[in-house]
């Protein structure tokens, strides 16, 4: 006899809010929905693929690659494990980003090494007369991007292949944004939990993580118009690093924010 909702979900050895989700993904269902069916049974093949997704999710895969899709700034986007997975603390970055960015009137802003395409679809989405530039070194990744901004119908945001500036027009943007690699080669957390299952090359970037960074700071002024931003996300303990190259690269104006835990997470400067 197959389970009901409440007994796959006590029997599925996973935290309660990875079971729901799983669970909610298998019968095309959400949370609240589960919760007013607790007691309906599920059919051999719904059981049958719940098991199989609640394996995987016990080996460690994220239930954001085992449902395909992840929420973002309230907007559900399709991940594969060509992308990072995108996470809360990034909403960091997109809300300091509309801050700046007008509502009333056009603007341009390039997003750098875009992977689902969550800042770029985030700004594109709440500012309507910005034009956004989304690139990616990675089709595979564009690909992703591409889905998603057809299936949230935002016509105004464009994608290219580039290998952050390499690639993309030299033009004068108002504003520049990016979430790129920036954990060390070597750091341990690269072999823990979800990050073991997400492309390294979003991940990883130099010995110290700042690769990546370097390229973004040092080639982004010249690159904004007078007075433009530029907005990245950094990772634990990086924010003075961050700032110097903002300095070093004469950006003045530098804001540190903390994420949704307090952490440092993102600088900014123009």
């Amino acid at each position: 006899m197959t389970p009901t909702v409440r007994q796959a979900l006590a029997k599925s050895g996973l935290i309660p809010v990875d079971a729901k989700a799983l669970l909610a993904h298998v019968l095309g269902s959400n949370r609240a929905w589960l919760a007013a069916h607790e007691d309906d049974t599920l059919t051999p093949d719904q059981a049958n693929q719940f098991e199989a997704l609640g394996r995987r999710r016990r080996d460690g895969e994220p239930v954001a690659y085992l449902t395909g899709t992840r929420e973002f700034w309230s907007l559900t986007l399709a991940v594969t494990p060509d992308v990072l997975i995108p996470r809360p603390e990034t909403e960091t970055l997109v809300e300091f980003a509309l801050s700046k960015l007008p509502r009333d009137r056009a603007v341009r802003v390039l997003d750098l090494g875009t992977g689902s395409g969550a800042i770029a679809l985030a700004l594109a989405h709440d500012r309507p007369q910005a034009s956004v530039l989304a690139s990616d070194n990675s089709d595979a990744a564009l690909a992703v991007a591409r889905g998603n901004a057809r299936r949230l119908d935002l016509s105004n945001v464009a994608f290219t292949t580039a290998d952050w500036y390499a690639g993309n027009p030299m033009e004068s943007w108002d504003m520049i944004v990016s979430n790129p690699p920036y954990i060390g080669a070597v750091d341990p957390h690269l072999q823990q939990g979800d990050l073991r299952f997400e492309p390294v090359a979003a991940l990883s970037s130099g010995v110290d993580g700042l690769a990546a960074l370097r390229v973004i700071v040092g080639g982004a002024r010249e690159r904004l118009v007078a007075g433009g931003w530029l907005v990245v996300e950094h990772g634990y303990g990086q924010s003075d690093a961050v700032q110097a190259l903002f300095r070093a690269a004469g950006f003045s104006d530098l804001m540190s924010l903390r994420d949704i835990a307090g952490i440092s997470r993102v600088v900014a400067g123009r």
